[in-house]
């Protein structure tokens, strides 16, 4: 597996974060996201979900193509094997989490499920996870999804439900006007600045209680 490690320089002993593309792979966009977490003051790694492909191709269209044949199961390992990384890392003080966008997004609420020691799961836009796994569930969560999302807004009520019979600690938020990928601010057609900014402070406030 390829990734891309950000970090703030000359600090150790930092909460850890996986960052999770797009269907569009690890482009410069999800690269940027990993510095902004870093800035924030964590130690971030963005893995490339295409590496068993020889990693992620310019052409966007390819990128979205070769996603659709990732092997389920093993694509899930390696972002397990992602979080151990981090978990074990030198400059790590052993607290993760993780955020995840649109594919990535359903990636992060998968590594919620499957991975105990994880600390925090954010998801934006991303697709649930089914509502018998909820139980499994030991990471505070934080959900961010845009207004205008009708289809991954749909499975919404439903997850809703098994959080709060499990007992789970979450926030969600629903962000009137915004569309699906309101936080890519490469996508002039679905970024929404003022959400972007809200949601991203959201998101590093939980880092910030969760991962120190």
């Amino acid at each position: 597996m390829k990734g891309f490690l950000a970090q703030p320089k000359g600090k150790k002993k930092l909460g850890a974060v996986l960052v999770i593309h797009e269907n569009r792979g690890l482009n410069p966009h999800i690269k940027d996201v990993a510095k902004r977490v870093a800035q924030a003051g964590f130690l971030a790694l963005a893995p490339d979900a295409l590496s068993p492909f020889g990693g992620t191709p310019a052409d966007e269209d390819e990128a979205r193509t070769l996603i659709s044949k990732l092997y389920t199961q093993q694509n899930l390992t390696n972002f397990l094997k992602g979080l151990e990384y981090l978990r074990t890392h030198k400059n790590s003080n052993g607290n993760t989490g993780c955020v995840g966008f649109c594919w990535g997004g359903a990636m992060a609420g998968q590594l919620a499920v499957h991975s105990p020691e994880l600390d925090a799961a954010v998801a934006y836009y991303g697709r649930q996870p089914k509502a018998e796994d909820v139980p499994k569930i030991k990471a505070k969560l934080l959900l961010h999804y845009g207004g205008l999302d009708e289809r991954v807004n749909a499975g919404i009520p439903e997850f809703e439900k098994a959080l709060k019979e499990a007992g789970t600690k979450y926030q969600l938020y629903v962000y009137e006007g915004a569309n699906h990928a309101f936080n890519n601010d490469t996508s002039p057609t679905r970024y929404n600045e003022a959400v972007a900014k809200l949601a991203w402070q959201r998101t590093i406030a939980l880092f910030e209680r969760t991962l120190r």
